[in-house]
């Protein structure tokens, strides 16, 4: 068979490997794709992307290191997900002003409100550094000390670029298994303020009931806005002297909608993703990691939302952790359920098949790609990762307690003077506004039970005698007496850790043996971590060399990415899902608030809803008030408040949410039942200015 010339190849390629898939990086966008796009509706130069003077990638934004955002105005304002704001919102919220329930308008400059720990990060650059990597020898090595090096030349490389230029900070990171390394260059800006958010009764309306669902009508937004130092325009740390940033760029947003079959593109940080991963690693996930956490969360979220729905303080104090560990308890869920319904292992088995048939053929890996062995370790360490699991999702970011317990061992600072050891201490501050007492209890207690149940006892804390003993098998009684007399607990105390005193508190003694435990189950996986490691390398490599001319993606690791592809809808029960949702549909869901809490909204978002007329709200070729709407752009977690852009790089949404028959899509993108879900920015100005009468961000924004 004559082969065929290469950039012919690769538009071939493009077409029938369904273009909406892939999260490509924009530096090096293959001249195909960039084509395809074009065919489809993208109407900018390739300059247009990423390398241009006002390129839309410089208005993306990396927001606070968990999801994605969009700079929309010459005055630093950025949009991005009501929940990827939530946090913020939740720490500035009392019972006297509850802005999670009630919502915040800054009307002023003055009134925008300073966030502690959060940022957002421009990309300014990104290369590939493969070969530079490859001549120091890191091809010869093995997969943790591949970690070890790459850390090592990623400290030097980024004191290189900040003496150039203090502002800048390089990563450097693997892509496809580990076979090739990226650097990127990221400007960071340190001090972001909270200026719009609408209630929580939007913000989330549909709640844990929707969550990955359609159809939608989630108004899922909030806005902040850069601060920059006032002489230089560059990053500075929080001061009430910083102004708003002049940004290079800012997205344009659009009112004029879009149609069925029409051009999307997202931009943003998608987390991390899968597909390339093997049949067996499949299995894994399925079995030894969503399967248990889907069980722990939902021994935690019962307990949670007990005492939410109880106390309004403790609704405040929980409402973000409950909103953070429900997401992926449904998503560990739903991917399971989507895994077996597509026969996904089977798939990826049969793929596998046809690499050995083209190792027997090529040679190609033939001594190093072995499937046999990748079985065998996978298989062998398959109840310790269940274990692993099981036993991370039980002691760990569930409860103060443990926190605290495993700190003291694992990393918490001392203080006190270095010459002195006996006068070094450790101390917990006081927290009290992060958490509550009763219901850190009762998710530890319940947990602790169900650990037991659902582990060998070889992988027991030690401190499960002490319970059985001293407590008569009672985990709350357990808890109880940590909480009473472990100095742990008790903020602001110095524990002086040369003191006898200390080895002998009961806290500290359950984080020693929480601790000896996770040693002995992160020893068992290291034992073979570097192997599995080094086959699915191979394995990545052996697909990209059999499809050589065809362009490829590397998995998500949260660095930028694009995605293309079609507003549309998809067969849902057999009847098409329709491609947007209209305000009726919120009215109809809101009148059952009384029986569905998650539909619950005040009596003015009723009026605002019901409302005959919405102006220029309204949809010119539908005649209707969108809210939300579907494209099949391929997004992962990371991409919640990814700009959507239609053709001519305009503002038409935020994406925010998959829908359930694309839950499996980390391991296989199906472009016939995967969609991403966007809340329309019409959707977005109309709560900004029918609700909020925010008249001042409505005009820095323009939007025509």
């Amino acid at each position: 068979m004559k082969k065929i010339t290469l950039a012919l190849a690769s538009i071939l390629a493009v077409a029938s490997a369904k273009a909406d898939e892939g999260m490509w990086t924009l530096y090096n966008l293959p001249q195909a794709v960039y084509q395809q796009m074009q065919t489809e509706g993208f109407e900018l130069p390739y300059d247009a992307l990423y390398s241009g003077n006002n390129a839309i990638m410089k208005s993306v934004v990396n927001f606070s290191g968990f999801c994605s955002g969009v700079v929309v105005s010459p005055d630093g304002l950025v949009f991005t997900n009501h929940h990827c704001g939530f946090e913020a919102i939740r720490s500035h919220s009392t019972v006297e002003h509850d802005y999670m329930l009630n919502g915040f308008y800054a009307k002023s400059y003055e009134e925008e409100l300073p966030n502690k720990d959060m940022f957002v990060s421009f990309m300014v650059e990104q290369k590939d550094v493969t070969k530079k990597l490859e001549a120091m020898g890191i091809d010869k090595m093995t997969a943790s000390r591949r970690t070890e090096f790459v850390d090592s030349i990623e400290n030097a490389w980024s004191k290189d670029v900040k003496a150039k230029d203090s502002t800048l900070r390089l990563e450097i990171k693997p892509y496809y298994e580990g076979n090739q390394y990226y650097a990127t260059t990221y400007r960071d800006f340190r001090d972001l303020r909270l200026v719009f958010t609408i209630p929580k009764s939007m913000g989330k309306f549909g709640g844990e009931t929707d969550n990955w669902m359609w159809p939608r009508q989630t108004c899922d937004f909030s806005v902040f806005r850069i601060y920059a130092d006032p002489k230089t325009n560059g990053p500075a740390d929080y001061n009430e002297k910083n102004v708003p940033y002049r940004p290079e760029s800012w997205a344009p947003v659009s009112m004029q909608g879009y149609k069925d079959g029409d051009f999307s593109m997202t931009m943003g940080y998608p987390g991390s993703t899968n597909r390339y991963l093997s049949s067996y690693g499949i299995r894994e996930r399925r079995d030894a990691i969503n399967a248990p956490r889907a069980q722990v969360r939902g021994v935690k979220q019962e307990q949670m939302i007990r005492h939410m729905r109880a106390d309004e303080a403790v609704r405040i104090k929980y409402d973000s952790k409950y909103a953070q560990s429900s997401n992926y308890w449904k998503n560990s869920i739903g991917m399971n359920k989507c895994i077996d319904s597509i026969g996904l292992i089977q798939q990826k088995a049969a793929f596998e098949q046809k690499i050995r048939q083209y190792q027997n053929s090529t040679g190609y890996l033939k001594k190093e790609l072995d499937f046999e062995l990748m079985k065998r370790l996978y298989d062998a360490r398959l109840d310790v990762r269940k274990a692993y699991t099981l036993f991370t999702e039980t002691f760990f970011r569930t409860n103060e307690l443990t926190t605290r317990a495993i700190r003291v061992h694992n990393g918490i600072k001392y203080q006190g003077p270095d010459n002195k050891p006996k006068k070094q201490y450790i101390v917990f501050e006081d927290n009290s506004k992060e958490w509550d007492e009763a219901t850190d209890k009762d998710v530890y207690a319940a947990l602790l039970k169900n650990y037991r149940e659902q582990v060998d006892s070889k992988y027991l804390p030690a401190f499960y005698t002490t319970i059985d003993k001293k407590f008569g098998g009672d985990c709350t009684k357990y808890v109880d007496y940590i909480y009473a007399n472990s100095m742990l607990m008790k903020s602001g105390e110095k524990l002086y850790a040369n003191k006898k005193n200390f080895l002998k508190d009961c806290g500290v003694v359950m984080g020693m043996d929480i601790t000896e435990v996770m040693h002995t189950l992160t020893s068992s996986l290291k034992s073979s971590m570097d192997s599995i490691a080094e086959q699915e390398k191979y394995l990545c490599a052996a697909k990209l060399r059999m499809e050589e001319d065809m362009p490829h993606y590397s998995d998500a690791n949260f660095t930028m990415r694009l995605s293309y592809g079609q507003v549309g809808g998809f067969l849902l029960g057999g009847k098409p899902s329709g491609y947007y949702t209209a305000a009726p549909s919120i009215v109809s869901k809101m009148k059952t608030g009384d029986k569905v809490v998650d539909y619950y909204a005040e009596p003015v978002m009723h009026e605002l809803f019901s409302a005959k007329d919405f102006g220029n709200y309204t949809d010119k070729t539908t005649g209707d008030m969108h809210l939300c709407f579907l494209t099949n752009n391929d997004i992962t977690g990371g991409n919640s408040g990814s700009p959507m852009f239609n053709g001519k790089g305009e503002l038409i949404g935020l994406a925010f949410d998959g829908n359930w028959d694309s839950l499996s899509s980390d391991l296989l993108f199906d472009s016939h039942l995967a969609r991403c879900i966007g809340v329309d920015i019409r959707y977005v100005i109309f709560m900004m200015d029918r609700w909020g009468h925010a008249d001042r961000l409505i005009k820095e924004i323009n939007a025509k």
